[in-house]
């Protein structure tokens, strides 16, 4: 029975003048050379980001803080409480991540956030091999090499590796090799890589399953049965019995936005217009071509979820959220370019594309790579004031000064911690008033009240304060 889904290894005519890609010792040099160069450059460029915004103070406890509590009580044989998301709490009663128990004998070697950091970039690195490696066989060495570097500049990526840390960073790589296989038939291996994503994070079985759909679909029934029972029935556990049962109230609290009414299903995934801008970012640098591939379906899952909530943040470009379809859309537009047979088309969409992401770059999280070492006002000042604290101690802290000390204390969130009745025996804050670096509104607000908890000051630099309970 014919596959109704397009493939790569099927024979068909070649638009290029050149053989695509050269034959013998040649083809392994292309397809393993340049995109294990790019995948280093990318590293680079990744790492020193993110490790210079967190000595800088640009990092934050929500996340950063909170991975790295777990990933250190993972390091420690405990359980991932997080005393950021509040005491006693256990991280997989909040999202199933399971995956960042792999860190934890880095950690134990490094203890220190910059592990954390340093993983995702690499991680995130990794993922432009499979992606470039595919690009090159379906057009030219010098083409698939360009769409490379507009993958590893795409704006998902880098609004990953440019706000903090995040477990989707194993969830990249895991994708863009599946992918792969998919768009070669390999369907083993693409099943093979499909699988871990279960342990990534909870929305991911989804996808699993639509992995599965598209093998069932294109012939290997078994096997795309297999993956497609395994994605749906690894996500009902997680999502009804797992998370439920660590969580500490019971639930899985993220369920609520999506059981609440909201009228025509049509309206509620597409707009507010906010929902199609993401759509056409999505797109635009693969000069909208990743729709000639069926393998774009396998960015639905993740749109539906995003845009059926009713939590805005998952709706736009910010934060995190867009990682995992960057692989989905460039591995289809790659596949889409070898379906194609008219050599001009297929540089006009490689211009275009790379275009694309140059012309971004300016809005985006790399940009800062030009001031990645300019040193923080606050830094020094801030670490002064942190050596007061001694190893071990309990502390209350603002968002930008929480991950500074998680390697070391038990930190818990200001404001928050004021409200808990934890009483740590610290706070450390910043007082813009006072000099102190920016803070968020809803801890500013909180600071008069300080005194009032029977704290007193200790000692202060530059606004970075650092307060004391009086009967200690």
């Amino acid at each position: 029975m014919p596959s109704p889904v397009p493939s790569l290894a099927r024979p068909r005519p070649r638009p290029f003048a050149t053989p695509v890609p050269p034959p013998g010792d040649d083809a392994r040099r292309w397809r393993t050379g340049r995109p294990r160069l790019l995948a280093a450059l990318f590293f680079a460029a990744y790492a020193t980001l993110s490790v210079s915004k967190h000595l800088r103070l640009r990092s934050t406890g929500y996340d950063l803080g909170i991975f790295e509590q777990a990933v250190r009580a993972y390091a420690e044989l405990r359980v991932p409480v997080s005393e950021l998301k509040g005491a006693g709490y256990n991280l997989l009663g909040d999202h199933f991540h399971p995956i960042l128990a792999t860190l934890a004998p880095f950690y134990r070697l490094f203890p220190t956030p910059l592990t954390l950091l340093t993983a995702q970039a690499a991680l995130i690195a990794l993922s432009v091999i499979p992606v470039t490696r595919l690009a090159i066989r379906t057009t030219t060495p010098r083409l698939g090499t360009a769409i490379g570097i507009a993958y590893g500049l795409s704006w998902g990526l880098q609004s990953a590796v440019g706000f903090d840390f995040h477990e989707i960073a194993f969830a990249v790589p895991l994708l863009a090799f599946c992918l792969e296989g998919l768009a070669l038939r390999r369907w083993r291996a693409a099943a093979a890589w499909a699988l871990p994503l279960v342990l990534v994070k909870e929305d991911l079985p989804l996808t699993v399953a639509a992995v599965g759909l598209y093998i069932l679909l294109s012939g290997r029934r078994r096997l795309g049965t297999a993956v497609l029972a395994y994605g749906v029935l690894s996500g009902l556990l997680i999502v009804l019995v797992v998370i439920p049962a660590l969580n500490p109230e019971g639930h899985y609290a993220y369920l609520h936005s999506a059981g609440q009414a909201a009228g025509n299903p049509l309206t509620r995934l597409l707009l507010p217009p906010q929902k199609l801008g993401t759509l056409v970012a999505l797109l635009a640098p693969t000069a909208f071509l990743a729709l000639r591939s069926p393998l774009v379906l396998l960015a639905l899952p993740t749109l539906a979820w995003r845009f059926w909530s009713t939590t805005p943040a998952y709706w736009g470009l910010e934060y995190h959220y867009s990682a995992v379809l960057m692989p989905v859309v460039f591995v289809a537009f790659a596949q889409a370019l070898g379906r194609l047979h008219r050599r001009r088309l297929v540089g006009l969409a490689v211009a275009v594309s790379v275009t694309v992401s140059l012309l971004a770059l300016p809005f985006l999280p790399l940009r800062e790579l030009t001031a990645a070492w300019r040193p923080s006002p606050w830094a020094g000042a801030a670490r002064e004031v942190m050596s007061v604290v001694p190893d071990g101690a309990h502390v209350g802290a603002a968002n930008f000064l929480a991950p500074q000390l998680t390697a070391r204390a038990h930190v818990y969130q200001f404001p928050e911690v004021l409200d808990s009745g934890t009483n740590p025996e610290w706070l450390l804050i910043s007082d813009p008033a006072r000099g102190g670096l920016p803070d968020f509104p809803w801890e500013r607000s909180r600071v008069p009240e300080i005194r009032a908890h029977g704290y007193r000051l200790v000692v202060e630099r530059s606004g970075i304060q650092l307060y004391r309970l009086a009967d200690r």
